[in-house]
């Protein structure tokens, strides 16, 4: 008798936290989750009825691959060999009547994964925080590969590394009637190296074809900013304004390899600051009628250096002695200025006519104008400086003005109508003066200087309308989509470059006009057909053109310069066939394609294939009633490489990879506070299109205990 008590009581537990699963899910789906006097989710998460406030994870793992390390650092967003610190960290306590302290974070080694929140609150007076963020992405930073050659260029070692950061602190007053002061100094920054889409040319015999040598991007980035904001009720009428001052410094250098062994390194160094003035309004003028403003005005004066410099290593100084001599285009003592202004003008107006039926009109004004200046020291062909130094200078002013409807009626019932139109008109002119003039080679620019001024003029509009019927309270059905066309027209005021294509040099008043047109349709279908399951289906229809017209002088008529048409289709579901037992699976399809007139002309540029699909599978086991079981499985699947027509004529592109990811994760607890988890992880990947040079297998095995107090 006991034992069958005993197997009760277990199976009560089980039912119960099967049951909390089982409510998430129908929470995900939007259906209302029954109340039968079930635990909360953090007295089920800790297997009793007493929950704690605070806690402390301490974990520890590691990465081991075999392959491609680079590529596999950058799936698994980890470094390889062992991690492991602080997972997660939560303390708050009352140190004073009414007042809080909290402290959150984690820290873990060697992932450069680093956070930390302090922060006293007093009830009704305000608050101080200081907050420390650091975060590590890693980038394989592989090159390409030549299937005619079977030569492929990855990253050796592991993958590039780039931290992001942050640190700030804020302080703020609240008390009851007074306003509301709040003042934030923060410091950001961004160092380390990732990819760059841009590859250098290999050594010959591939030096004539292809770029395929991996490009680096060295970021050293950071910025200052203090903001100050007031807020006030006055009457019926909320009022904010506010003031940020922003400065900071860019250190850049994009760095490739070159044919004949050269190193090339572009460097480009910004400084910058940034005066901005805001405020807003928000108020009811009736019962049923809501007016919001807003407005902006901000000033960026920044100042530029640069140079681009060959040699037999990255970061050398200029010399004209350098061995190789194929300096062309490159340049030393960039030195220059940029300033810009800013005004921003919002106003919304939200009205309820009726209990069902709720309208927004909205208005955007924005006003900008800038002018650059700069000038820099050229190489010729021979490694010469030229002389005099180039001087270049331009501006751009612009006035947008942007008009939004929405609408929104729930009248009819078991409906939800909603609809928004875009309307943008824009028109502004930019000019130009100077450019690379080399006489005895042309340059780039044309025998001379460039000298242009173009007014354009812009037209956005966009519509969109999406629907919610529920015939019957086990199904949804969503549909909806949006038009939307975007027009630019150019015209050209002066111009001293030729058009008519009889120097093969038409830079830079070409385009007299572009169009960019987007339809888009969509459906989502959720059933719940039994108790437990829950199934819910997708399709997505997008087609997307761009139109281009070139001067009359080319003698060359409007082209469809891109067209793009994809389709989507998911399908999910999630089951919980037993108490104890709760299933989801899901899978995509995706078949997306770009066409462009050079595909017809040339094999060495193909029609851009971006076709895949997915699977994912997830199972939650109650083992009893301190265990859980956790099981995943993700296949990915792209076969869209294009090297066997492309190899011959141009670079092969398109993704033709394959990836299987596994995880199994187990969490006991051990006592009502103490809950320990062991994770491990499999991913296979195979990338077809290099020929299997960036396959990697990765292991990543994690254990984590916490405990709650």
């Amino acid at each position: 008798m006991k034992k069958i008590m005993r197997k009760s009581n277990k199976n009560s537990v089980l039912r119960r936290r099967a049951g909390y699963m089982v409510g998430t899910s129908l929470l995900a789906a939007g259906m209302q989750v029954p109340a039968a006097g079930a635990l909360k989710p953090e007295q089920v998460y800790e297997g009793g009825a007493e929950a704690y406030a605070n806690w402390i994870e301490f974990s520890a793992g590691g990465l081991v691959t075999d392959g491609n390390k680079a590529q596999a650092e950058q799936r698994t967003r980890l470094k390889s060999g062992a991690f492991g610190g602080i997972e997660d960290l939560h303390y708050q306590t009352e140190v004073a009547k009414k007042t809080t302290l909290k402290i959150d974070g984690h820290g873990i080694y060697d992932n450069h994964d680093y956070k930390l929140g302090l922060g006293v609150e007093k009830e009704g007076l305000g608050f101080i925080r200081f907050s420390f963020e650091n975060f590590r992405v890693y980038d394989s930073g592989n090159g390409g590969y030549s299937p005619a050659d079977g030569v492929a260029f990855p990253h050796a070692g592991d993958a590039l590394a780039l931290d992001r950061g942050k640190i700030s602190v804020e302080a703020g007053y609240n008390k009851e009637g007074k306003p509301k002061v709040t003042f934030k100094y923060t410091h950001s920054y961004r160092n380390g190296d990732k990819s760059s889409t841009l590859w250098g040319v290999p050594p010959d015999p591939l030096a004539a074809t292809l770029r395929l040598y991996p490009g680096i991007l060295s970021l050293d980035e950071k910025s200052d900013a203090f903001q100050l904001d007031v807020a006030h009720r006055i009457k019926k009428t909320d009022v904010g304004l506010g003031v940020r001052f922003e400065t900071g410094e860019m250190n850049d250098a994009h760095k490739l390899s070159s044919f004949l062994a050269q190193k090339i390194t572009d460097r480009q160094g910004v400084s910058y600051d940034m005066e901005n003035i805001h405020g807003f309004t928000e108020t009811w003028l009736k019962e049923n009628l809501f007016l919001s403003t807003g407005f902006m005005a901000a000033n960026v004066d920044n100042t530029f250096t640069g140079s681009r410099v060959y040699g037999d290593d990255f970061d050398v100084v200029y010399s004209p002695a350098y061995a190789y001599t194929p300096n062309y285009y490159g340049y030393y003592d960039l030195n220059g200025s940029a300033h810009q202004h800013e005004y921003v003008v919002n106003v919304n107006l939200m009205s309820l006519p009726t209990k069902s039926f709720t309208i927004t009109p909205s208005l955007r004004v924005q006003k900008e104008d800038w002018d650059t200046h700069s000038s820099e020291t050229g190489i010729d062909l021979g490694g010469n400086s030229m002389s005099p130094d180039y001087s270049n200078h331009g501006g751009r002013d612009s006035l947008e003005v942007r008009e939004r409807l929405e609408a929104r009626y729930t009248g009819f019932t078991n409906w939800v109508l909603s609809a928004s139109a875009d309307w943008t008109e824009g028109q502004g002119s930019l000019d130009e003066y100077g450019g690379l003039y080399q006489p005895l080679l042309g340059g780039p620019d044309g025998p001379a200087p460039v000298q242009f001024r173009t007014d354009d003029s812009r037209f956005f509009q966009k519509y969109a309308l999406v629907t919610r019927w529920y015939p019957v309270k086990t199904v949804a059905v969503d549909v909806g989509g949006y038009y939307k066309n975007n027009q630019y027209d150019y015209n050209h005021t002066l111009d001293n470059t030729p058009n008519d294509l009889s120097t093969g040099n038409a830079y830079p008043a070409f385009l007299v006009y572009q169009g960019f047109q987007t339809w888009d349709g969509n459906s989502r279908l959720t059933l719940h057909p039994f108790s437990g399951v829950t199934l819910v289906s997708r399709y997505e229809y997008q087609l997307s053109t761009i139109s281009t017209r070139p001067d009359a002088q080319s003698q060359l008529g409007e082209v469809d310069a891109s067209r793009m048409h994809s389709h989507i289709l998911g399908q999910n579901v999630s089951w919980t066939p037993l108490n104890w037992l709760c299933l989801q699976a899901g899978a995509n399809y995706v078949i997306s394609e770009t066409e462009t007139p050079a595909s017809a002309a040339t094999q060495a540029i193909l029609n851009s294939q971006n076709n895949y699909w997915t699977v994912n599978f997830n199972a939650g086991i109650v083992l009893d009633d301190k265990t859980d079981l956790n099981l995943g499985y993700y296949y990915y699947r792209a076969a869209d490489g294009q090297n066997a027509v492309v190899s011959a004529n141009g670079l092969p592109l398109g993704s033709d990879t394959q990836e299987h990811s596994a995880t199994a994760t187990l969490t006991r607890r051990i006592s009502k506070n103490l809950r320990l988890n062991v994770k491990y992880a499999f991913t296979h990947y195979e990338d077809f299109a290099a020929a299997g040079n960036y396959n990697f297998n990765a292991h990543v095995i994690f254990t984590s205990l916490q405990y709650r107090f």
